[in-house]
């Protein structure tokens, strides 16, 4: 029988690290699961991005690592605390992951490493692929900083992915959880005007997706993880109100927002939207398991 081959992987407590880890061993791979606390199991390997300490000789032999870990942007107010702590655990992480990996020999063949449509910004309608440039605002430079902490890896000659992940919708947890709840009370609605965009990737295909990117030797460098199907927030709300059979009459005022959330939280992660589409996956011949969101939704709900 062959040997496994090994897949280290960070953030894998996480909405999309739970979903993850059981689909790599499902389709044949053995997962070291990277973690900040005293490892528990001979499948834990301790790390600290915060001290850049790693234990390197526990990850000898991995063929490819997926980093997930980061301060969860959604979580709290943005502080200049919590700001820092935003930055600070995607980029220090991200440093120490691909430095490590850097350093193996043999070398990983692959580093997918996560990263957010935040890069592109508050763009309008205007169509971004993964040619289009970074945009403006806090998560966009954390994005472009985040994405640059790869580069040991990738001049170590690692196949690096930037994986730009959009608005992850899965039935527990995540952004759908937090709508869910107002929308069945028939009390939600959009955000503003609802002209701003949302580039969704169910999590069924999120995982499918990174799978998909650990072997296609094809994909590197940026790669959006959205469905093919971004739609505005006044469609989205229409379509969630509509699937759980709920009017959506109350929409949310931009001012309320930044009065409970502060103006730059709000107007990033709420009230501004980028139109992003996967065109990155779609030249690899992806398959898609939801392409549009009516048919998401209809399964997660």
């Amino acid at each position: 029988m062959a040997e496994r081959e090994k897949i280290a992987v960070t953030g894998a407590s996480g909405l999309v690290g739970k979903a993850l880890v059981p689909a790599l061993r499902a389709n044949g791979f053995d997962v070291i699961r990277l973690v900040r606390r005293s490892a528990k199991s001979s499948d834990e390997v301790r790390w600290d991005p915060d001290a850049g300490a790693i234990d390197a000789d526990a990850l000898r032999g991995v063929c490819g690592a997926i980093h997930l870990a980061g301060d969860n942007i959604a979580e709290g107010r943005w502080t200049e605390a919590k700001k820092v702590r935003i930055r600070n655990s995607r980029v220090h992480g991200t440093t120490l992951i691909a430095g490590a990996l850097a350093e193996l020999a043999p070398k990983p063949r692959v580093l997918i490493s996560a990263s957010a449509i935040g890069y592109y910004g508050n763009r309008g309608d205007e169509t971004l692929d993964e040619r289009a440039a970074a945009g403006s605002g806090f998560l966009a430079e954390v994005c472009r900083e985040w994405e640059d902490a790869t580069r040991a890896a990738e001049e170590a000659g690692i196949r690096v992915v930037n994986a730009r992940i959009g608005i992850v919708l899965a039935s527990e947890g995540g952004a759908l959880a937090k709508m869910r709840t107002p929308f069945a009370l028939g009390v939600g609605g959009r955000i503003g005007d609802g002209t701003q965009y949302m580039s969704w990737i169910a999590l069924e295909d999120l995982v499918s997706g990174l799978l998909f990117a650990l072997q296609r030797t094809d994909l590197r460098g940026p790669v959006n993880f959205v469905s093919p199907d971004p739609v505005t927030n006044a469609y989205f709300t229409k379509t969630l109100a509509r699937t759980l059979k709920r009017p959506a009459v109350i929409p949310v005022p931009k001012f309320a927002l930044r009065l409970g959330l502060g103006s730059e939280m709000a107007d990033e992660m709420l009230i501004g939207g980028a139109r992003v589409i996967p065109a990155a996956l779609h030249a690899s011949e992806f398959v898609w398991e939801y392409t549009t969101l009516e048919a998401a939704l209809g399964s997660l709900l």
